[in-house]
């Protein structure tokens, strides 16, 4: 996604004063830490059931990153043994990109631009295809923290393709901008093991609708 679409630098925060003294913590800063530490359980959890579902299917997975910028593949292969499974990733944030490296219709691109639900599929069917993954997984969105082009800031699209079909999300995530990537990064995670479980229950060659 180009910077135009809302991914711009996160502003800086001011470093507090290293003193030991509790009573003049924030308890506020307490529970954003808190809140983190949960969220970095969550991402790890969510990689680690993917990746072993994945394996013991023996598919393969390639993911196509704009607001999450990597973290998607990141949370991948931090699991050990992630290089049985994991093939590559594509870290496509300007809009250019996800035309050239990943083949998104330019024209849809330009009609709508990229935080779109069909761009998000295309992403995924796009990276699949170029590094020759079974399952592919995108994420494309708003991350904040302000609005763009008409889209409010936590508006995300994510998507997995499979060779049992497509599905994708729209989802409107709270928080601030890091929240909203680690949300969109659990959610994709978490969308593509519920593909595995639904292709699970019937035939590789089963209708895609029934993913959806």
């Amino acid at each position: 996604m180009s910077p135009a679409a809302g991914e711009g630098a996160a502003e800086g925060r001011n470093d507090r004063d290293n003193r030991d003294d509790r009573d003049d913590r924030d308890p506020a800063q307490g529970q954003d830490a808190h809140n983190d530490e949960a969220a970095v359980a969550t991402q790890a959890q969510a990689a680690r059931f993917l990746l072993s579902t994945a394996r013991e299917r023996g598919l393969t997975i390639a993911v196509a990153e704009s607001l999450t910028g990597g973290e998607v593949a990141s949370a991948l292969v931090s699991v050990p043994g992630a290089s049985a499974v994991v093939v590559g990733a594509v870290v496509a944030y300007a809009t250019r990109l996800k035309a050239e490296l990943l083949g998104v219709d330019p024209e849809r691109l330009k009609a709508v631009g990229p935080v779109d639900a069909e761009v998000a599929s295309q992403m995924a069917r796009g990276v699949a295809g170029l590094l020759g993954a079974d399952i592919g997984l995108a994420t494309t969105g708003v991350a904040g923290p302000g609005d763009s082009e008409g889209h409010k800031a936590g508006t995300v699209h994510i998507a997995v393709c499979s060779p049992w079909g497509t599905i994708g999300r729209e989802l409107h995530l709270p928080g601030d901008r890091e929240q909203v990537r680690q949300g969109a990064t659990v959610a994709v995670l978490a969308l593509a093991v519920a593909l595995l479980d639904a292709a699970a229950e019937g035939p590789p060659d089963g209708p895609a609708g029934s993913l959806g």
